[in-house]
């Protein structure tokens, strides 16, 4: 492949970083995208940009406002639901409305701009807590849109979204990701901002139960 760019989404989470160490696995140059949102903390980002430092991968943090957003993750007035017994079954008050539109439409115009034909997401629809826009159906029709509506796309340069993950466990993700030495114990997947983990919200007790699993 002659374009061996590729934009990748970081969030500085288990998922995301897997990614991104996927990606430089596969021969890709490595351009970063960080969010700051207005999410109830920054443990996340802060997390991503060791990551992307350590990996000496350009980045660049987007700082946007979301004051619509009646998310746990960015309202601090909605609890962060815990102990949560079906994880996935219904759409979590962690949602974030069509966060992973924004994400992807500001990578596809990054992309775009540096020449990039692929964006990496660390989306998974298995292990998950049921975003929609996290689903393999989502990723397809998203991919659709931007190509009908970039230069590039119109112009037979398609850009590419790739989610390795999507399909696979979390357990399989911490196995792939142990095999490209991930050092997770750098990543930070709470949705709490707390100076440890809390281990009852759905993203930890996904993240726990992933290496459980992992070593079976």
């Amino acid at each position: 492949m002659a374009n061996k760019k590729a934009v990748i989404l970081l969030s500085g989470g288990l998922d995301s970083t897997t990614t991104l160490y996927y990606a430089r696995a596969k021969g890709y140059k490595c351009f970063c995208l960080l969010f700051d949102y207005g999410q109830r903390h920054k443990k996340e980002l802060k997390a991503a940009v060791k990551l992307a430092k350590m990996n000496k991968s350009p980045y660049n943090i987007v700082k946007i406002a979301l004051p619509w957003s009646k998310s746990a993750l960015t309202d601090r007035k909605v609890k962060v639901p815990e102990k949560c017994k079906n994880i996935g079954k219904d759409i979590p008050v962690t949602y974030v409305p069509a966060r992973n539109t924004i994400f992807l439409s500001f990578a596809a115009s990054f992309a775009e701009s540096i020449g990039a034909n692929k964006i990496f997401i660390g989306a998974n629809a298995l292990d998950y807590s049921g975003y929609p826009d996290c689903r393999p159906n989502y990723i397809k029709a998203y991919e659709k849109a931007v190509n009908l509506g970039t230069k590039s796309g119109v112009s037979g340069n398609k850009l590419k979204i790739e989610t390795p993950l999507i399909s696979m466990t979390k357990a399989e993700i911490i196995k792939l990701g142990r095999k490209l030495k991930v050092p997770y114990d750098l990543t930070w997947s709470c949705y709490k901002g707390g100076k440890k983990p809390c281990g009852v919200c759905d993203s930890c007790l996904l993240r726990e139960k992933g290496f459980e699993e992992s070593v079976k």
